[in-house]
């Protein structure tokens, strides 16, 4: 649980807390449970008092010389590779007293109800009620295949020939499998393509790929080094569309933890270099 402790645990103390107070706060049935209206006075009343600790602690935060507390980020997979791996080790060298926790999950969280300080993901699929900061340039979507796979068939000409090849599907983080994106100039492309094989993360796509099994969908920067060493080719090169970059995003509110402004300082201007 987000607590750290049970659910057992938190519901005996939650009892303790009914029994030394003498009011019930919870109504229990053996489906739900939910607030009673004494239950949530005081939840509001605390709400309340624990937003002026924390408005205290931000206070003092401010006389200290580098933040101190702990971050906790939901990162999609592509960017925990490409952006985390090369922009979080300053940071944490830079501010040694600031933890960071890092989930990287390619499902649509809202973590704002999860408990995360902040995400990563792709530009233009942010919530309009958070803040959204650019990390880099934008990105380059790619389709390639290995020399040995390229060798069998007759490579794609247009983004229809993709239809007759064996392709790795990719299933997204909203459950739906992705409909592979091509663009030439002004012509906008959307090929639903055949696969005998589904994915739901880029790294096992890629290594099925370097298998032999197909055509895989991607970020060029997650196979730049595999194409450099000619392990895997891009099709459909002058298709390939241009599309936003990787964003921080965080609420839209007035007290951020410790650390998240320095992160997200730390990460612009390094992605800037």
């Amino acid at each position: 649980m987000e607590l750290g402790i049970t659910p057992s645990a938190l519901s005996h103390a939650i009892r303790n807390l009914e029994s030394r107070l003498g009011v019930r706060l919870l109504n229990r049935t053996s489906r739900t449970v939910s607030l009673t209206d004494a239950g949530a006075r005081l939840a509001s009343r605390l709400d309340i008092g624990f937003q002026e600790i924390g408005d205290a602690l931000e206070d003092m935060n401010k006389h200290r010389d580098s933040p101190v507390g702990r971050l906790r980020l939901n990162v999609l997979s592509d960017g925990a590779r490409l952006v985390l791996a090369k922009l979080l080790p300053p940071f944490l060298q830079r501010y040694p007293d600031v933890e960071v926790e890092v989930a990287v999950d390619d499902r649509v969280v809202d973590i704002l109800a999860a408990g995360f300080d902040a995400g990563i993901r792709f530009g233009g699929t942010i919530p309009e009620d958070f803040v959204a900061v650019p990390l880099g340039p934008e990105l380059r979507w790619v389709a390639v295949a290995s020399p040995r796979y390229l060798n069998r068939r007759v490579s794609p000409k247009v983004p229809e020939d993709l239809r007759s090849h064996t392709c790795i599907q990719i299933r997204t983080g909203q459950g739906t499998i992705y409909r592979w994106e091509f663009k030439k100039d002004d012509d906008y492309r959307v090929i639903e393509v055949p696969g005998q094989l589904c994915v739901n993360e880029t790294t096992l796509g890629i290594e099925m790929a370097l298998a032999g099994l197909g055509v895989m969908y991607c970020l060029q920067d997650r196979i730049a080094a595999h194409v450099e060493r000619g392990e895997l080719q891009v099709v459909l090169g002058d298709w390939s569309p241009i599309e936003p970059a990787f964003h921080m995003y965080y609420p839209d509110r007035r007290r951020m933890p410790p650390g998240l402004r320095e992160m997200i300082d730390t990460f612009r201007d390094s992605s800037e270099i």
